[in-house]
């Protein structure tokens, strides 16, 4: 995160993490700000420069206006004739195309570029846009549980672009912004009055000073768009990513296994999002099959795998010794000892939000709950902690309010030990899976309350991997 040279995309979902539908004259919900910098020096016959010395820098975007504008129908060099008019394979495939005008040659591998994620949470249960644990399912509901205003309450987002430029006394600082609204009758010229949703990313960074890029983030929910999220994502460099069956770009060219890595990053939260704000100080996500095995591609047996720390103190424990359904059915302490959750003296119930299990699961211990079979492209299953005691071994805040509203920290989490002692469900008999998490990423879900601001800044972010994994 310290090079001058940024490498950024950004990337919007639907409930299902699909397009579904693209924003009108927005083109694909793709886009990236990929740059190189470059001394000015006098042509070869002339000593001096007086340009040079007004402007030293030069900034050579790899990225244009044509490539992030484009939209499904418009050809590319390497689409496929089959993604031309299908919404969602069309933004997969400019993911790519995107990824290989910003691609970095690197050792062991290339990469791409950091992925700045949106998405919202609104559903048409009666559009039947979304398939169940990957199965496909018509209209129904009305469903309670999922926001919607009405026909096209799943919408992309707006998405603008301020492109890096130098900026400053000296032109030294550099710059540049995403930034939009769901509400697509909004005019952000006049700020953000009244009731309407935004989502902000602005990166900066003092050129040739050996700092990070400062990536401030602000997201916003409205009364149409009451659940909203915004991360910034290290993804894979190839293959899938957490929660997205196509393949992906990214920055992660080792994918992170446990029990052997760690994440560092510098995060201050300045502004919380509401009582309803799953503010995630990590979200790690991965992909394996119920026996075991890696996904591959098939959405009706791949299984999305989820595990995020919330660190907003009004997020409780719906784990309780009354409520075994939304705990794991063991906890592992670091010395490798584990206690089943019927064990109510010692089993750490205050360390769990949320234990759900994928919906094609087999062999589950009741009780239990089923994941949302709706946001995501396949079954999920997903794990929620809170700050806790039992988690201080592994660099994670121990009490509720560490890391959070006027408490901002460096933090180095031992990610890899903690994924490997958390429990996920696998069929009885089966080998462990590999847990690589080709997802790591830290934001806010703020889960349908509306009119809502989170506001945070996150830089030296950086995932650490032994040098024995690493080739």
């Amino acid at each position: 995160m310290r090079r001058d040279g940024l490498r950024l995309a950004i990337e919007s979902w639907n409930q299902c993490n699909e397009v579904g539908e693209e924003a009108p004259h927005m083109g694909s919900p793709r886009a990236a700000d990929c740059f190189d910098i470059y001394t000015a020096s006098p042509p070869a016959k002339e000593q001096n420069c007086s340009l040079c010395n007004l402007i030293p820098y030069i900034l050579v975007h790899r990225v244009t206006d044509k490539d992030n504008n484009l939209g499904v129908g418009d050809p590319f060099l390497g689409l496929q004739p089959n993604a031309l008019s299908n919404v969602d394979v069309y933004a997969a495939a400019k993911e790519l195309y995107l990824g290989s005008k910003c691609e970095v040659e690197d050792t062991p591998n290339p990469w791409q570029f950091w992925m700045i994620m949106l998405k919202s949470g609104n559903m048409d249960t009666f559009a039947a846009k979304c398939p169940k644990n990957g199965q496909k399912v018509g209209p129904f509901g009305p469903d309670k549980g999922f926001p919607c205003f009405g026909k096209g309450c799943m919408n992309q987002p707006t998405i603008y672009h301020d492109y890096t430029t130098l900026q400053g006394l000296n032109m030294s600082t550099l710059k540049g912004r995403f930034y939009g609204s769901w509400d697509l009758d909004a005019d952000l010229s006049k700020g953000l009055e009244g009731n309407i949703s935004y989502h902000s990313v602005t990166w900066k960074k003092e050129l040739g000073k050996g700092s990070s890029w400062v990536f401030h983030n602000v997201l916003r929910t409205s009364t149409k768009y009451p659940w909203l999220m915004l991360y910034l994502r290290s993804d894979a460099t190839h293959g899938l990513s957490g929660g997205y069956h196509y393949p992906t770009r990214g920055m992660s060219k080792i994918i992170p296994e446990s029990p052997n890595f760690k994440v560092r990053f510098t995060l201050n939260v300045i502004k919380g999002g509401g009582l309803r704000s799953q503010f995630y100080l990590l979200d790690i996500g991965s992909c394996w099959k119920n026996n075991g095995k890696p996904c591959d591609g098939d959405v009706t047996s791949d299984v999305t795998r989820y595990s995020e720390m919330i660190i907003n103190p009004n997020a409780s424990a719906w784990c309780q010794a009354n409520n075994l359904n939304a705990c794991p059915p063991y906890h592992t302490f670091p010395n490798g000892t584990s206690i089943h959750r019927n064990d109510t003296t010692n089993f750490p119930y205050a360390a769990y939000h949320l234990h759900c299990s994928p919906g094609n699961a087999e062999h589950l211990e009741a009780p239990y709950s089923l994941c949302d079979p709706y946001s995501n492209p396949q079954p999920q299953e997903i794990l929620q902690i809170l700050p806790h005691p039992v988690w201080g071994e592994y660099g994670y805040p121990t009490k509720q309010g560490e890391g959070w509203i006027g408490d901002p920290r460096t933090w180095e989490l031992d990610v890899g030990r903690l994924s490997q002692s958390l429990f996920f469900y696998q069929d009885p008999g089966t080998p462990p899976a590999r847990r690589q998490w080709m997802s790591v990423d830290l934001g806010t879900e703020i889960f349908k309350d509306p009119d809502q601001v989170a506001e945070w800044t996150v830089c030296d972010f950086d995932i650490l991997v032994p040098k024995r994994q690493r080739y």
